[in-house]
């Protein structure tokens, strides 16, 4: 099946897609933020450069999108065209995410994925998720995934 849109159009589509400052990233911050937590963001120095990292609390989140990172979810649906493509670039997405999380917690970080599902209907200030992430970062558990 071919694409409903231009090769240009779709090419203009997929350059508008952002790494950074995503809106899903933004409310994140945004609750952390209201909830009194200061943190950094995008520290290059560190594995995998995590979206938000907490350096008291020695604690780095990811803010994952279902589609990029292959998420378990309603949300997640591999498109129908050149799908090789896509199966290899997930898989790619995945593999350095778990190589991330690795070299984080071996060197004493504690790693928090936040997908883009958890973050679907959240209200304004996103109480489920403020209170899961504030468990997180005051317990010593060194892990923790926030699914929808």
């Amino acid at each position: 099946m071919t694409d409903v849109v231009a090769s240009a159009t779709r090419s203009r589509m997929m350059s508008g897609i952002r790494a950074r400052n995503t809106r899903p990233e933004m409310q994140v911050r945004q609750i952390l933020h209201r909830m009194g937590f200061r943190f950094r963001l995008h520290v290059r120095k560190l594995p995998g450069t995590p979206d938000i990292v907490l350096p008291r609390w020695r604690a780095a989140i990811f803010v994952h999108g279902c589609f990029w990172h292959g998420h378990d979810c309603p949300d997640f649906r591999l498109p129908k065209t050149r799908t090789d493509f896509w199966q290899d670039k997930i898989s790619r997405n995945r593999h350095n995410d778990n190589n991330a999380r690795q070299a984080l917690r071996a060197t004493g970080w504690r790693v928090g994925i936040v997908w883009e599902c958890a973050l679907r209907g959240v209200n304004r200030n996103g109480d489920k998720l403020a209170s899961q992430l504030e468990r997180w970062l005051h317990s010593k558990t060194a892990e923790v995934e926030i699914r929808g």
